[in-house]
């Protein structure tokens, strides 16, 4: 059975290299009738916080990756972790090693005076007919993986191809700390043998571990699962994507007024195609996704396209779920949601012209709020000319059916009568129900409001 995981490590948000990690993670395992396993990696306790570890779990559940087992916390698994280590030092796969961070500091000094790589030196590996040193009294050692001295790692990896590294580029890993606690490299090893992970999809900045990664599950006898390695992500501007490109979380991307089907949708296009299509669903996408159409070149983010895709998606959606989505944020910003207009017949409206939720909620809350134009917009459209058309359509809004076509008709009658043209009425119409000249067609923008409340803002407007 496929098997895929995403390991995120809990020291920051869930940001879109790592969505699009667990997303892809999550569509192998779906597309095969796989698992999708979720593992938190929290080894690292000085960075690892309980907020980012929530923030990690409500991303992927604003996405709807859901996972099949887990969380598993690194944490949780040092009892299994030093056991395997104990194994290994039994075995002689492992060794201990007590040169003082001095002593280490000193060697690669030495190794970079002579234009060398800067490596363990291996003092405390032992070997047949080998004397080591002394150990020091009291000290306590670091744990080192015995790498194999000759050779090569190869993988095929599902990506960017065949890699090979010789064994000679790689010196003995530090798999414990003097305090005890394992490494990185080895938990990830363990936790992947034990999980039963099948394909390791991950970002391409993990090339250089999998190589030491593959040699320690060897040395344990464990199965070696086929590696992906997902090219960076690029901003904008074509550099490497960072917090100076925007969103740094994604549910930054929720707060932003963005769908996570227009975020899943994008993700899915950052680095992979299916021929053409810019815009499919989910099933579509667990029906097509394989490994075969990733391009291992770099991907680049391009906002206005994701702007484009939200756009499509807030036309799809059912408005009740749009109108719930907009009543929140209102309440956030702790504006009420007055009912006029209702907020359901706004999104109907304004989801045509709209690219966020952002916008929408913008939107209910200026009309609802009773807005103000400004002088400069009142004395450029309401005049001596446009007044008296306002004042008539005014008498004809109190009588006439209240729908779109009977206004539109009582409109263009009125415009006929004082042979004016369309903005004659239109603006001042705009700037008394939206307090703006930009807005959805004048007809349809009066016949949100229940029919006293337009006469009462065109009233107000008149004076």
């Amino acid at each position: 059975m496929v098997r895929t995981r995403f390991a995120p490590s809990p020291t920051g948000f869930l940001h879109i290299g790592g969505a699009r990690t667990a997303l892809f993670s999550w569509a192998f395992a779906r597309h095969h009738q796989g698992q999708f396993i979720l593992r938190i990696e929290d080894t690292d306790l000085a960075r690892s916080t309980p907020e980012a570890v929530q923030a990690i779990l409500d991303g992927m559940k604003w996405l709807g990756l859901e996972h099949d087992e887990g969380p598993f916390y690194q944490t949780q698994r040092m009892d299994r972790y030093k056991a395997v280590i104990a194994q290994m030092l039994e075995a002689g796969t492992a060794y201990p090693c007590y040169a003082t961070p001095e002593e280490l500091e000193a060697m690669r000094a030495e190794q970079m005076a002579r234009n060398e790589k800067p490596r363990y030196d291996g003092r405390w590996r032992p070997e047949p007919g080998k004397e080591l040193p002394v150990v020091p009294v009291g000290a306590s050692p670091v744990i080192r993986f015995r790498n194999p001295l000759d050779g090569v790692v190869a993988w095929d990896d599902l990506v960017k191809g065949r890699i090979e590294i010789s064994n000679r580029e790689l010196d003995d890993l530090i798999i414990a700390r003097a305090d005890g606690t394992p490494t990185y490299n080895f938990c990830v090893v363990v936790d992947d043998w034990d999980m039963g992970i099948t394909q390791v999809i991950r970002g391409d900045d993990h090339v250089n571990n999998t190589p030491r990664q593959i040699n320690i599950l060897q040395a344990l006898g464990a199965p070696v699962p086929q590696y992906a390695h997902l090219s960076m992500i690029l901003g904008d501007d074509g550099q490497k994507l960072s917090k100076r490109h925007g969103a740094v979380s994604v549910m930054q991307y929720d707060d932003e007024g963005y769908l996570p089907e227009a975020v899943n949708n994008y993700l899915a296009r950052l680095g992979w195609s299916h021929g053409d299509d810019e815009v499919f669903s989910r099933e579509q996408f667990v029906e097509w996704f394989d490994l075969n159409h990733i391009t291992p070149s770099a991907a680049q983010f391009n906002t206005q396209k994701l702007n484009w895709l939200n756009a499509h998606y807030l036309k799809q959606a059912d408005n009740a779920r749009l109108a719930a989505d907009v009543r929140r944020r209102l309440a956030l910003r702790e504006a009420r949601d007055t009912g006029v207009p209702t907020v359901e017949s706004i999104v109907a409206l304004y989801k045509e012209r709209a690219q966020t939720l952002v916008e929408l909620t913008d939107a209910a809350e200026q009309l609802q709020g009773h807005p103000q134009p400004s002088d400069e917009l009142k004395t450029q459209h309401l005049t001596d000319i446009t007044r008296p058309i306002l004042a008539a359509f005014r008498t004809t809004l109190a009588n006439v059916a209240w729908d779109v076509a009977a206004i539109s008709t009582a409109l263009k009658a009125t415009l006929a009568e004082h042979a004016a043209k369309m903005p004659a009425l239109a603006m001042p119409l705009r700037l008394a129900l939206a307090g703006q000249t930009q807005t959805p067609s004048v007809d349809a923008l009066i016949a949100l409001f229940p029919r006293e409340e337009v006469l009462k803002r065109i009233d107000h407007l008149l004076g």
